[in-house]
C-alpha cells in the first residue's frame, strides 16, 4: 500500500504520469471470468473480425478499472477516489502480442474545505484516447 497524499503536497497543474499497462489476451480472459462478462468479441479473435471488429478488443470496465488504478496509486488508496466517472470512446484493440494503455493525469481543481483534489485523466492505447471526460476526485490527508 503506498502513503497518503496530503493535501499540501497538491497543486493544481500537478501531472499524473504517464503511466503505461499492458493488457493480453490473458488479461482478457482473466477480466471475463472474473466480472462473468464473457462476450466473445473480448475473447474470439475469429467473432470479433465478422461482427466488423479490427481484432478483439479489452473490455471497456477493465480499461476504465486500470485508468482508476493509476489515480488510486497516486492518493494512496482505492478508498481515497470519492469519485470516479468516464465515457467510453474508442476499443481497446488487443492483437495476439498484446498491447497497452498509457494514463496521464493532470490535477485541475483542489478544495481545502473538503481536502479534496479534482483529477482529469486522460487513457490513450496506440495513440488514440479510449476515454472520455474521464475525472477522479479524492480524498487527501
Amino acid at each position: 500500500m503506498s502513503v497518503a497524499r496530503a493535501f499540501d503536497t497538491v497543486t493544481v497543474g500537478e501531472q499524473l504520469g504517464p503511466v503505461t499497462l499492458p493488457v493480453t489476451r490473458t488479461t482478457l480472459v482473466a477480466y471475463a471470468d472474473a466480472s462473468l462478462d464473457q462476450n466473445p468479441i473480448h475473447q474470439d479473435e475469429e467473432f470479433a473480425t465478422s461482427v466488423g471488429l479490427p481484432d478483439v478488443i479489452a473490455h471497456g470496465m477493465w480499461t476504465m478499472g486500470a485508468t482508476g488504478t493509476v489515480v488510486s496509486d497516486w492518493a494512496g488508496d482505492t478508498g481515497r477516489v470519492v469519485a470516479y466517472s468516464t465515457r467510453f470512446t474508442k476499443p481497446v484493440v488487443v492483437p495476439r502480442d498484446g498491447a497497452e494503455i498509457v494514463v496521464t493525469g493532470v490535477v485541475t481543481s483542489v478544495d481545502e474545505q473538503a481536502r479534496r483534489a479534482t483529477v482529469e485523466l486522460t487513457t490513450t492505447a496506440a495513440g488514440e484516447k479510449v476515454l472520455g471526460r474521464c475525472v477522479a476526485v479524492v480524498r487527501l490527508d
